[in-house]
């Protein structure tokens, strides 16, 4: 049985989909596969996401270790977040469902 952000699911796919569900979390996720970004940078360049779906989609996946958060040690008190190994690894399947897909409707 699989589990994510507290619910068990009987198909690992399904869990699978969980994680990706919802009209942010794969830009997200995209996002910081390029490199580690700060808030106000995700902001940027996921237009029209509001402060607080961005909030609650980055506590999902820390929650869940798929991005890590990281405060910096200097005076502005920046937070910067990364993927996890685990979100790597993702990325990664995401990455193979994207060529099969390209290849599907080729």
């Amino acid at each position: 049985m699989a589990q994510f952000d507290g619910k068990s699911y009987d198909c690992p796919f399904d869990c699978f989909i969980a994680v990706l569900k919802g009209k942010w979390r794969t830009d997200l996720l995209l996002a910081l596969a390029a490199r580690p970004r700060h808030f106000r940078e995700l902001q940027r360049i996921l237009p029209g996401i509001s402060a607080k779906v961005l909030t609650e989609n980055l506590r999902i996946l820390e929650r869940n270790n798929l991005v890590e958060r990281r405060e910096q040690d200097d005076p502005s008190g920046m937070v910067e977040y990364r993927l996890s190994p685990e979100g790597e690894q993702l990325i990664q399947v995401m990455e193979q469902i994207n060529h099969w897909v390209g290849r599907w409707l080729a």
